[in-house]
C-alpha cells in the first residue's frame, strides 16, 4: 500500500511539473507558439493584422543579430477577437487565449499613454507574464515617441523572456560617477549626448544649463538627457534600442555598473547579456550559421465556448457529501459563472456513461434551469473514466464536428485502472480537459490529462468546512471572455458552528461591480435561517432553497446598491458548517472593474525550497496599492495557514508599488496537494489607483541632438510622481490551480530558511555621518526577527560584490534589529578606508539569524566622496575649485585603517583625467 501511495504521488510530481501560462517553446533557435491577442475593446482594423506581422517580421532578424545568431521568431499566432467579423483565413483556436498570450495588444491603461511595457512579477532572470501594445503603438502612429515597433518587440521580449531589466531610470536619471562627474543613467556610457532643463509651451521650447540641486548635489529635477541623433555606440537595447546604431544588448565589457538602474539593483550588477547569457534558452542552442527564415503565422478567431460536464456519479460520490458538495459547485457554475452565449452539455458517469444533456445554447436563466435539472441525484456504480470521456466527444460533435479547442469539466472521487486507454485519444482529439480530483483517492492520471491538453487542475478536500469544490469550479471562467462579462467573486467564506449557532458578516459591493449579483449559502445538515440587507438597511427577498442540494441561493435584480450589505445565518442544529459565496459582473462594460489575479511560483516544489505567493489586482491596467491581501493556504488534510501579502519590494516582494502583493510560504506541515485562496480588501481612502508610469518598460525618447541643438519632440505624458486615485472599498476573492508539495519531513521540522536578501538598501551622506535605510527581513526569509546584521564597505564596487567577507566591517555594536517587514535605519560616522583611487563608498549588508543562517548580500548603495562636477556652460559661472571632503571611516576589529587623502580639487581631478581616459561628450 505504501509503494502504491509513493508512485501515485511521484505519478502527481510528474502531472503538475513544469506547469507556465505560455506555451512559447524554443525549437531549433526558433520560439514556437508566440501568443499575440487582440484585445476584444479594440475596434476592428484589419490594416492592425498587417501591423502586427510587420512588426514580428521587423523584429526577429533585430532579435537574431543582438543575441549572436542564436535567436529568431519562428511561428506566431495572432488571435482575433470574437466580435470581429468572419474571414476565410481565420482559423479555430486549441489553446491559444488571453490567458496564454505573450503579448496582449489593448487599449492603454490611461488615455494617451501609450508606453510599452512588461509585466513582471518576479526577480532577475525569471519569466515575465506578458507584454502590453496599445494598438496606436501597434499601428505605428507612436514611433516618434518610442522607436521602430520591432525593436521595442525586442526590448520588451527581453523583459518578457529572460527576466532582464532598464537600465535608465527616470526615478533616478543622475548618478555621481566615479570620472566625478554628474552622469546620466544609462548603458554605455558610450552614449552621448547633452543635458539640458528643456521646456516646451505652446509652439516655442526653451532649454537651459542644468542648475545643481543643494540636497541631492546631482541636477535639478527639470534636467533631462538628451542623446545624439547620431550616434556609432552599439549598446544597449535595454537602454534605448531607439537609437540607430544600437544593435547589442550591454555585456560585461562596456556594462555601467554605476548607473543605478534597476538591472544593477535588481541583478547584482550584472549586465543584460550576463544575464541572458546564463538563461535556459541560452544553454539549449549554439549560434546559427545561416540567417534565419522569416516568421510564419496563423490568424485564430475566438469562438463560442464549448464546455461539457462530465460528473462521476460513482459508488464512491456516496462518501463524505461528496455528490451534493459537486452539485452545489456545478449548480454555482451554471448559475453564474458560465458565460451567456456558451454551450454547455452535462455527461454522467459509472461504469458506463449517460448523456443527460445535449449541448445547449445559454441565452437566459430558463437554459441555465434546464441544465440544473441534468445533475445526478444517486451515487451507485462502478468507475469508468473512459466512458464519460468518450461521451463527452459524442456530446461535442454533435454540434461542431471539430472537438479541437473545446473544453471539458471533468469531476471525480475514484480510482480506475482502466483510465490510461483513452489517454492517446483524449491527446489526439484537441479537446481541453480541466478536471477536479475530489478526495484523495481520485485517480491522479487525470491531472495527466489536464497536463497533456492543456487544462486546469484542481483538488477538493473532504473537509466538511470546505467550500473548496465550489472555489474550483470558479476558476474556470472562459480564458477568451471580456472582463466584463466575466463573473467576479467577491467573497468565499465558510464557517462550522459549534457553540454558537450565528454566521453573522458583510459584504462590500463597489460601483465597477453590481450586475447579475449573486449570493450563494451551502449547509451540511439542515437548512438556516437567512437574512440578507442591502445597504440602506432594506431586506432582500426570499432565497430559493434547493434542500437535495443542501443550498440556498437569491439574484439581486437589475443593479445591486453600491456598500455593505449585511447577512445573517442562524444554524438550525449544531454543530453545522455553512458557507456564503458571492460573486457580481461588472456593472458598466465602458469601466473596467477591480481584478484579483493570483498565482504561486511553482506548481510542484520539494522541500525546504520555499513557495512564494503572489496576487496582482488591476482595475484594467492600473495597479492597485494599499490593499489588504490575505492569503489562504489549504492542504489536503484541510489545514489552513493564513499569510499575509505585501506590496513593499522586500522579501518575496520584487518591486514596491506595483499592484503585485507576495510572500515566502514555508511552514509546510505535510506532504500533498495545496490550494490557494486570495482575500483583498480595499477600505475608503486606503486603496489607491496608480497612474504612475509602468516599470521594465521602453523609454520615452526625449528629443534628439543635432548639431548641438535639441530638435523638437512630443513630451512625454506628464503624470506626476504623486499622482493617484483614491478608491472606494472594495473587496474580491480569487482561488488558484492545485499546488503540490513533496519531501516535508516530520516535524518539529529543521531551521533551513536564511533571512531574506535585502534589496532596497539606501545611503545618504549627511554632515559627517552616513545614513542607511532598509526593510528588516525576518528569522526565516520574511517572517520573525533577524539576530543580527553585518555592514560591509568598500571603495570598490565589485570587490564588495565578489569578496563581502573582506570588506572592511562597520560597528553594528548599537543596532538593534527590528521585526520583519519593519523600516530599518542606521548611522555611522565614516572614516579611513585604505583604497587609493576611490570615489565612492559602495555599503551592503548581510542578516543572520539565529541558526547563524546568514542571508544573501544586499543591493550595493553608494556614497560620493566628493562634490560632483556639474557640466562647463557659458550661461553658469560654476565653481572649479571646491574642495572633497575628507571622510575617515571607523572599522571593526584588527584591519589595519590606512588614510585615504581625497582633498583635491576640480582642476587637479580635470588636469589628472585629461591625461587618462577620453572624455564623454555632451
Amino acid at each position: 500500500m505504501e509503494l502504491f501511495k509513493n508512485f501515485v504521488f511521484l505519478l502527481v510530481l510528474y502531472l503538475l511539473q513544469g506547469s507556465n501560462t505560455s506555451l512559447v517553446r524554443l525549437n531549433n533557435n526558433g520560439y514556437e507558439n508566440v501568443i499575440i491577442a487582440i484585445d476584444p475593446g479594440v475596434p476592428e482594423d484589419e490594416k492592425l493584422i498587417e501591423q502586427i506581422k510587420d512588426m514580428v517580421t521587423t523584429a526577429s532578424p533585430y532579435l537574431f543579430e543582438a543575441t549572436q545568431k542564436r535567436f529568431y521568431f519562428k511561428t506566431v499566432s495572432i488571435l482575433i477577437p470574437e466580435n470581429w467579423k468572419e474571414n476565410p483565413q481565420y482559423k479555430k483556436p486549441r489553446l491559444e487565449s488571453y490567458k496564454h498570450a505573450d503579448v496582449l495588444v489593448a487599449p492603454p491603461a490611461l488615455p494617451g499613454r501609450d508606453e510599452p511595457y512588461t509585466r513582471h512579477f518576479t526577480g532577475c532572470g525569471e519569466k515575465g507574464e506578458f507584454i502590453h501594445f496599445t494598438p496606436d503603438f501597434v499601428l505605428g502612429k507612436k514611433q516618434n515617441e518610442y522607436g521602430p515597433s520591432g525593436r521595442v518587440l525586442v526590448h520588451e521580449w527581453a523583459h518578457l523572456r529572460w527576466g532582464v531589466f532598464d537600465e535608465y531610470n527616470e526615478d533616478e536619471p543622475f548618478y555621481s560617477s566615479s570620472s566625478r562627474k554628474i552622469e546620466a543613467t544609462r548603458c554605455s556610457t558610450g552614449i552621448s549626448g547633452i543635458n539640458r532643463a528643456h521646456k516646451c509651451q505652446g509652439g516655442s521650447c526653451v532649454n537651459r544649463t542644468c542648475r545643481i540641486d543643494s540636497q541631492t548635489k546631482l541636477y535639478e529635477k527639470d534636467c533631462q538627457f538628451f542623446p545624439n541623433k547620431f550616434q556609432t555606440e552599439k549598446a544597449s537595447i535595454m537602454y534605448m534600442q531607439s537609437i540607430d546604431s544600437v544593435t547589442e544588448f550591454c555585456n560585461e565589457k562596456n556594462h555601467n555598473r554605476e548607473a543605478p538602474n534597476l538591472q544593477n539593483k535588481k541583478c547584482e550588477s550584472r549586465s543584460t547579456w550576463e544575464v541572458i547569457s546564463s538563461s535556459e534558452d541560452f544553454s539549449h542552442t549554439m549560434p546559427m550559421v545561416a540567417p534565419p527564415p522569416p516568421p510564419a503565422y496563423s490568424l485564430l478567431k475566438i469562438g463560442q465556448r464549448i464546455v461539457c460536464l462530465v460528473l462521476d456519479k460513482s459508488a464512491s460520490m456516496g462518501d463524505h457529501n461528496r455528490l451534493n458538495r459537486m452539485n452545489q459547485a456545478a449548480k454555482h457554475f451554471l448559475l453564474q459563472t458560465i458565460e451567456n452565449g456558451s454551450w454547455v452539455g452535462i455527461v454522467h458517469f459509472d461504469s458506463v456513461a449517460n448523456i443527460r444533456c445535449k449541448l445547449i445554447q445559454i441565452i437566459s436563466s430558463n437554459e441555465r434551469s434546464k441544465l440544473l435539472e441534468c445533475l445526478p441525484t444517486v451515487a451507485s456504480g462502478g468507475l469508468s473514466i473512459c466512458s464519460g470521456i468518450k461521451a463527452a466527444f459524442q456530446v461535442i460533435r454533435e454540434l461542431d464536428h471539430q472537438i479541437e479547442g473545446s473544453e471539458i469539466l471533468l469531476v471525480t472521487a475514484g480510482e480506475d485502472k482502466n483510465v490510461r486507454s483513452c489517454m492517446e485519444e483524449v491527446k489526439r482529439s484537441g479537446a481541453i480537459v480541466h478536471s477536479v480530483a475530489l478526495g484523495p483517492s481520485a485517480d491522479p492520471a487525470i491531472g495527466e490529462m489536464s497536463n497533456v491538453t492543456g487544462g486546469q487542475y484542481q483538488y477538493a478536500s473532504d473537509q466538511a468546512q470546505s467550500n473548496g469544490l465550489i472555489d474550483a469550479f470558479r476558476t474556470l471562467e472562459s480564458a477568451n471572455a471580456d472582463l466584463s462579462q466575466q463573473s467576479l467573486q467577491l467573497e468565499s467564506k465558510s464557517l462550522t458552528l459549534e457553540n454558537n449557532p450565528w454566521m453573522n458578516g458583510t459584504v462590500i459591493i463597489d460601483s465597477t461591480v453590481g450586475k447579475d449579483t449573486f449570493f450563494i449559502i451551502t449547509w451540511n445538515k439542515q437548512p438556516p435561517s437567512i437574512s440578507l440587507w442591502d445597504p440602506n438597511g432594506a431586506p432582500m427577498g426570499a432565497f430559493t432553497v434547493d434542500n437535495s442540494s443542501k443550498m440556498a441561493y437569491l439574484r439581486i435584480p437589475g443593479t445591486a446598491k453600491v456598500g455593505l450589505w449585511t447577512y445573517s445565518l442562524e444554524a438550525k442544529i449544531n454543530p453545522d458548517t455553512l458557507t456564503v459565496t458571492v460573486t457580481s459582473r461588472a456593472t458598466n462594460s465602458s469601466v473596467t472593474p477591480i481584478k484579483v489575479s493570483i498565482k504561486m511560483n511553482k506548481d510542484t516544489n520539494s522541500f525546504p525550497s520555499p513557495m512564494i505567493v503572489y496576487a496582482e489586482i488591476l482595475q484594467g491596467y492600473l495597479p492597485i496599492l494599499g490593499a489588504n491581501v490575505t492569503a489562504f493556504i489549504e492542504s489536503e488534510n484541510g489545514k489552513t495557514e493564513a499569510l499575509e501579502l505585501l506590496d513593499n519590494g522586500a522579501g518575496a516582494d520584487s518591486l514596491k508599488n506595483d499592484g503585485i502583493y507576495s510572500r515566502y510560504f514555508t511552514t509546510f506541515t505535510e506532504n500533498g496537494r495545496y490550494n490557494l485562496k486570495v482575500q483583498a480588501y480595499g477600505r475608503t481612502n486606503d486603496a489607491i489607483q496608480r497612474l504612475k508610469h509602468s516599470l521594465n518598460r521602453a523609454v520615452h525618447i526625449p528629443s534628439w541632438v543635432v548639431d548641438g541643438k535639441i530638435g523638437g519632440k512630443p513630451p512625454s505624458p506628464d503624470i506626476n510622481e504623486d499622482s493617484q486615485t483614491t478608491l472606494e472599498r472594495f473587496s474580491r476573492t480569487a482561488s488558484s490551480s492545485t499546488f503540490v508539495i513533496l519531501d516535508v519531513p516530520n516535524l518539529p521540522l529543521p531551521d533551513l530558511y536564511p533571512p531574506s536578501q535585502i534589496t532596497d538598501l539606501n545611503a545618504k551622506s549627511a554632515g559627517d555621518e552616513i545614513s542607511l535605510t532598509w526593510t528588516a527581513p525576518g528569522d526565516d526569509f520574511d517572517v520573525g526577527k533577524v539576530r543580527q546584521y553585518i555592514i560591509r564597505l568598500s571603495g570598490s564596487i565589485l570587490d564588495l560584490r565578489d569578496n563581502f567577507d573582506g570588506a572592511v566591517q562597520v560597528n553594528t555594536t548599537d543596532l538593534l534589529p527590528n521585526e520583519a517587514n519593519s523600516k530599518e535605519t542606521f548611522a555611522f560616522k565614516p572614516g579611513n578606508i585604505s583604497e587609493e583611487n576611490a570615489t565612492h563608498i559602495y555599503i551592503a549588508i548581510q542578516s543572520v539569524d539565529k541558526s547563524n543562517l546568514a542571508s544573501k548580500v544586499s543591493n550595493i548603495a553608494q556614497v560620493a566622496l566628493f562634490i560632483p562636477q556639474a557640466d562647463s556652460s557659458p550661461d553658469e559661472n560654476h565653481n572649479l575649485g571646491v574642495n572633497i571632503s575628507i571622510l575617515v571611516l571607523s572599522v571593526v576589529g584588527s584591519v589595519a585603517a590606512v588614510s585615504i587623502i581625497l582633498s583635491a580639487t576640480i582642476f587637479i581631478f580635470k588636469k589628472r583625467r585629461s591625461a587618462s581616459t577620453p572624455r564623454t561628450s555632451f
